[in-house]
């Protein structure tokens, strides 16, 4: 009941807030559509504008018993989506989405009809649409390797004029070989075999170029020649789906190469990859030398592919592993290190850990998997949720979120709890008649002697015999695995239950600074002040200049040719290094995890969790556990760089205030003055999000800043103007500070607490408990570029005229866990990006948030149907909460 009462708060918000658009956007109540809003690179290759969650989502519907919702949806699909749009989608995502959404609704749709019940106006025309979209992949599919292209535009393919696409050369081996399941079953459906034959080809193309010697594949690969562009190989992000889709073809189609394949494959896995409980990538020439010391989050698929191919001990181990880390830090990160820190902090709600945890459970029939199930709606329901839907996490330690819902959340997520709790007669069909795609659609085993179209010729080459054992236990037998011992499973758990805190080092502490020895300039790095005239011409003397960017960071760039003579060039040779030196070491010594600022107040009740960067002077969040509560209030001026004139107001309350015009650390000791208990600045950069935008740590002044004891944090202005207007809304609105966000039973732990905020029987049992510490921090690391010294700083610069600030003893404004940029030594020409609102340089963000996405622009034309943004007024959103708090209160007198 839990499931399914989560399951309709965020389909019913979907529906309400964002159809027809591809995705919700649960912060924002509105729909995401490609073109209007900033884009996210590779991520929005997956939206083509044929509302993508609804189609992801419908054989959900059928598998949670929703079949009235189900034949609506269907009847929408039919009638409102619209696959020829000039827009330019993944090959990848549009298939095992869209093309899988469309089979597994045909597939469902058809079953529901044989029982007489329902659909009986259905004539195949989700199946129909397929079809039509599987023509329009096909274009991808024109290469000599018959690799396809990563991308193609639905209206005019990939060699149009006006495709804007076609001039790529590498794909991800996943890419190319998470096609089979989809395309065959098209090709069965329709008897049409040019599906399955394009799949085929992809596939056994990946086969032949294969590392014979280790029997491994890298993650990309050049969709031309077949050559391995990068030759790491693990079973995570960019493989993945490549091994599932092998052994699920030889269960769909019955055809003994794929698990051949399978098998060689799984085989090199588990000599190399398998390192329990881990699974590290390796090189697939030297697959004995680690190629990484992180995993990705996709890997968590992979125990319950090991369940499907009957490994089970292995499977238990990765996954208790895994668990390990999801009870520290309430998700699984994005990436995290061997040694169980956090490497990418993000966690877009991803349901491969809980399609593992389903498996399991089906293998063993273990009641511990149950709790693990639960442990994950417990933590959706009271980290995840929000009044219009679910929000990712935008970082695991704080607690923030993203605007953004993918569509795999209500396609997977919600599929797998459901199935993992069900009873049989809590479903309308049997499930084992079925196999999952990798998006959990539904395609039926019967397809496998239907319109075979294909040889079965075995087409696998230069097959290695392997010990048999690889072969035992092909299909889990739990009679064979666990034979009258139920207590198998946990006696593999328990060596496990301490890996992640008995692997996670204590925090490092302070060392000396060392700036080394030799010759030393006329300046000083540490000593430099941007806002000295003085220093500034020491600066030109040695061929080093200043440059204002437009965004308020500060570059400084050395020419040697523009110096006043050779040993001048040599001093500011060395003044550059210094720098760079010292900025590396702050990075190392200073860096602070981002921080959360949490709106309290009515009728936000904690809900909503804003990502803010750190500062490094004033009271240190992560050291008072209960942080900083107070009602916020805008100063005069509203820039905090003078006395302030509103004492009145800003006494016992948190202060807003504006960046820009002088340094953050005169700020804090104005509003401190003032009586302030804390203060938040909000960016000026109209626009700026901590989306799209590195987290800013705000560094002091050159001096000494013991005097300021009042908490600072900074927002960007999206997440600034969140609360100006809940501000300009409510009046009264009350946040708290603190390092990571709180659950509400600890925020209001002692004061009376309204039963209609309060979510579960769970967190009141919890009130007493606080959250766990988590003291992860992001390792940086450090690349060599030829020809530029590269340093990035923050404090404050002067805007507008504003006096130049200092640059001595600052931070950076970098993410702190982004990897640190790359530096190196030239002699001719230094150039260091710099600081941002004035401080000693560090080393500048290489990519943003350090999401494994590449990013790029791209406008998409629109499509006939109606896209406007759907912005919901308050009152509306009040009533959905409203309908929230109901389904809470329900949810107090039912057990899980």
């Amino acid at each position: 009941n839990q499931v399914l009462e989560m399951f309709d708060h965020a389909y019913s918000n979907y529906m309400e807030h964002a159809y027809p658009a591809d995705e919700l956007m649960p912060l924002t109540c509105r729909g995401r559509v490609r073109g209007q809003e900033p884009s996210r690179g590779d991520v929005d290759d997956a939206l083509g504008k044929f509302s993508l969650t609804l189609i992801d989502t419908l054989d959900t519907l059928v598998v949670l018993n929703k079949t009235k919702e189900f034949e609506e949806a269907v009847k929408k699909v039919i009638k409102d989506v619209n696959l020829d749009n000039d827009i330019v989608v993944s090959v990848f995502e549009t298939n095992i989405r869209v093309l899988g959404g469309l089979l597994g609704g045909h597939s469902v749709a058809i079953m529901l009809k044989e029982k007489g019940e329902y659909m009986q106006w259905y004539n195949g025309e989700l199946l129909h649409m397929a079809k039509e979209l599987g023509y329009k992949l096909l274009p991808a599919f024109n290469t000599t390797s018959g690799l396809p292209y990563p991308r193609v535009n639905l209206k005019f393919g990939v060699r149009h004029p006006e495709a804007r696409t076609g001039t790529e050369t590498d794909t991800c081996t996943a890419c190319a070989g998470t096609l089979i399941l989809e395309f065959a079953a098209l090709s069965r459906f329709t008897g049409t075999s040019i599906f399955e034959e394009y799949a085929r080809k992809a596939l056994d193309f990946i086969w032949e170029k294969r590392q014979r010697s280790s029997n491994l594949v890298g993650v990309t690969i050049n969709i031309h020649t077949g050559d391995w562009v990068r030759k790491d190989s693990g079973v995570g992000a960019g493989i993945d789906s490549y091994y599932e889709y092998l052994l699920k073809a030889y269960v769909l189609l019955g055809d003994d190469s794929f698990l051949e394949r399978f098998n060689t494959h799984y085989d090199a896995i588990m000599r190399y990859i398998s390192q329990p409980p881990l699974l590290l990538d390796v090189h697939i020439h030297k697959p004995m030398l680690n190629a990484r010391t992180w995993m990705d989050s996709l890997l968590a698929f992979f125990p319950g592919l090991q369940v499907l191919k009957g490994d089970i001990r292995p499977a238990i181990e990765t996954h208790e592993m895994l668990y390990q880390v999801i009870k520290k830090h309430n998700f699984l990160p994005e990436a995290f290190t061997t040694d169980f820190r956090v490497h990418w902090a993000q966690h877009p709600l991803r349901p491969e850990f809980a399609e593992s945890t389903y498996f399991l459970y089906k293998a063993t029939g273990d009641p511990y998997y149950l709790e693990v199930g639960k442990t994950l709606i417990e933590n959706l329901n009271k980290y995840a949720r929000v009044p219009c839907g679910f929000a990712a996490m935008k970082d695991v330690r704080t607690g923030s979120h993203e605007d953004r819902m993918d569509s795999f959340f209500l396609a997977e997520m919600f599929k797998y709890l459901y199935l993992l709790f069900a009873d049989k007669e809590d479903m309308i069909f049997d499930i084992e008649d079925y196999i999952f795609t990798t998006e959990a659609h539904l395609l039926p085993l019967w397809l496998s002697t239907t319109n075979q179209t294909i040889s079965r010729k075995n087409t696998t080459t230069e097959y290695t015999e392997l010990d048999d054992s690889n072969f035992d236990w092909t299909c889990p037998n739990t009679q064979i695995l666990f034979p009258n011992d139920p207590m198998f499973a946990q006696s593999i758990r328990e060596p496990l239950k301490n890996v992640v805190d008995k692997s996670c080092p204590r925090g490092i502490s302070r060392v000396e600074e060392s700036l080394g020895s030799g010759p030393k300039p006329p300046l000083r790095a540490r000593d430099f002040m941007a806002s000295n005239p003085e220093h500034l011409e020491i600066l030109k003397k040695m061929g080093v200049s200043l440059i204002h960017l437009k965004d308020g960071r500060v570059q400084l760039v050395q020419h040697a040719v523009q110096a006043a003579s050779s040993l001048d060039a040599e001093d500011g040779l060395r003044f550059m290094q210094e720098m760079i030196e010292l900025s590396s070491q702050q990075q190392k010594e200073q860096q602070l995890p981002p921080r959360a600022v949490q709106i309290v107040s009515h009728p936000f009740f904690g809900r909503v969790v804003l990502t803010a960067g750190p500062a490094q002077f004033g009271m240190d969040l992560s050291k008072h556990k209960e942080g900083t509560r107070g009602f916020v209030t805008t100063i005069k001026p509203y820039n905090g760089c003078s006395e302030i004139i509103n004492p009145e107001a800003v006494k016992e309350k948190i202060a807003l205030m504006q960046r820009g015009q002088c340094m953050f650390a005169e700020k804090a000791r104005n509003i401190q003055k003032a009586g302030a208990i804390g203060g938040i600045v909000i960016d000026d950069n109209e626009g700026s999000s901590s989306d799209t935008a590195p987290l800013f740590q705000m560094a002091g002044d050159g001096k000494n800043t013991d005097d300021i004891t009042i908490p600072m944090l900074f927002l960007f202005n999206k997440e600034g103007n969140i609360i100006l207007d809940a501000i300009r809304e409510y009046e009264a609105v009350e946040v708290l500070l603190s390092d990571k966000a709180k659950d509400r039973a600890t925020i209001f732990k002692g004061k009376m607490i309204p039963n209609y905020i309060i979510d579960s029987n769970l967190e009141m049992e919890n009130m007493d408990q606080k959250l766990s510490e988590n003291d992860s921090h992001k390792q940086n690391s450090e690349e060599a570029t030829s020809g530029s010294q590269d340093v990035g700083a923050a404090s404050e610069e002067p805007k507008e005229g504003g006096e130049n600030s200092d640059v001595a003893d600052s931070g950076s404004l970098s993410p702190p866990d982004a990897d640190s940029a790359s530096v190196s030594i030239s002699n001719q020409d230094s150039y260091v990006p710099g600081t941002d609102e004035a401080g000693a340089p560090e080393p500048a963000c290489t990519s943003g948030d350090n999401q494994p996405q590449e990013q790029k622009t791209e406008t998409e034309s629109n499509s006939k149907v109606n896209w406007d943004n759907k912005v919901q007024p308050m009152e509306s959103i009040l009533a959905d909460w409203n309908e929230d708090i109901e389904a809470f209160e329900m949810m107090e007198k039912d057990e899980l």
